[in-house]
């Protein structure tokens, strides 16, 4: 098999994205598509040159389909990944994981009886922009990172959403919504989360929803929309992530900065895949920028699935995996329980994820 054949479940706004990037993949190909609702999968086939045009089960039981690239809503996740695994395909899917931890822990224990693989998104820790600020880490540029701060603030995604409503239930907020990009690029950053602490709360009781034909409908709220924690690394560093849906008048505090023994790396928006990286060493009071570590481009969502595929037939790991997935849903669990608890949350997943090479374990710090 030259190429992996790839069948999308879920047509909606984050799929010409995907078919974009994919129809350029010798080894992932889009073959088919999927969605609940069959008119807007044979509206997307039609754009983008797709043959097949499915039933979800038609999908799930076809012999022609090797993965199943899951665009379907968070809440719907979980269902579809392990009915793939159980129907004997791979999976790939859209962040998080699941919304639940027994979901995502699930679907990781079908996929390894069944030897199959998982991915998940997001995939822009894979793009120009954050490879080369990993690079510049484990080249020790900036010494041994022993700090990090990101911020992802901002108003509701009620402004320019035409169905915000998901993003207030359960599973949706700025954690889980954003949060996986933050979380992912900073694990691949500075390895695995040993400790989260934090606070989150929601002030406002409903949003309201300001485009499209819902315009000036009152969605209520269920799920925290401003949190605040700080982050244990396996390696010794310390992070903070702040993610709000609750700053209207927006902000100018940095994506992400990591902060070094020689020096501090600027981070570019870990929601793309390109952007400029800079330095500042401990000597200078300017910052230089990091030559990329390749040429990227702005959009390659679907480069997290094309590497699963490309791993497939080589027999090696994926780095978009199933295994990081869990470990950021864990985290964002985290941040919600340490909040609710008024307790650090340890989390379980970190052994089983490789650290990087800017992390030595001999030099582990002690956590106090």
């Amino acid at each position: 098999m030259t190429a992996m054949r790839i069948g999308i479940i879920g047509c909606g706004n984050i799929s010409p994205a995907y078919l974009n990037y994919l129809k350029d993949s010798t080894v992932a190909k889009v073959t088919a598509l999927a969605d609940l609702l069959p008119d807007k999968a044979a509206e997307r086939a039609k754009e983008y040159g797709i043959e097949q045009v499915y039933s979800v089960e038609e999908m799930l039981q076809s012999p022609d389909i090797d993965i199943i690239l899951n665009l379907t809503i968070p809440a719907s996740h979980a269902a579809i990944n392990i009915a793939a695994l159980e129907h004997g395909k791979h999976v790939y899917a859209e962040k998080p994981l699941s919304i639940s931890l027994e979901d995502a822990k699930r679907t990781l224990e079908i996929a390894e009886a069944r030897q199959l693989r998982v991915g998940c998104a997001p995939d822009t820790f894979l793009g120009a922009g954050l490879e080369t600020s990993r690079m510049a880490i484990q080249e020790g540029r900036i010494g041994r990172p022993v700090a990090a701060s990101a911020f992802m603030m901002g108003a509701g995604p009620e402004g320019w959403h035409p169905n915000p409503d998901f993003f207030y239930q359960e599973g949706g907020g700025p954690m889980f919504d954003m949060g996986p990009y933050y979380l992912t690029a900073l694990v691949n950053l500075l390895g695995p989360i040993t400790r989260v602490s934090s606070s989150a709360q929601s002030l406002l009781p409903e949003r309201i929803v300001k485009s499209g034909p819902r315009a000036g409908t009152r969605i209520p709220v269920y799920t925290p929309t401003h949190y605040s924690g700080t982050l244990d690394f396996a390696g010794g560093a310390i992070g903070t992530l702040i993610t709000s849906f609750d700053i209207p008048g927006g902000s100018t505090l940095p994506r992400i900065e990591i902060y070094g023994t020689e020096g501090s790396l600027l981070v570019p928006d870990p929601n793309c895949f390109d952007g400029e990286v800079k330095i500042r060493k401990y000597d200078s009071e300017e910052w230089s920028v990091v030559e990329p570590a390749f040429a990227g481009g702005a959009n390659e969502r679907g480069k997290g699935i094309e590497d699963m595929a490309r791993a497939i037939l080589e027999n090696r790991e994926h780095r978009a995996s199933g295994k990081l997935a869990y470990h950021v849903l864990e985290a964002m669990h985290a941040f919600l329980s340490s909040s609710r608890e008024e307790r650090h949350i340890h989390l379980e997943s970190a052994s089983s994820l490789p650290s990087i090479g800017a992390y030595r374990p001999a030099d582990k710090a002690v956590l106090v």
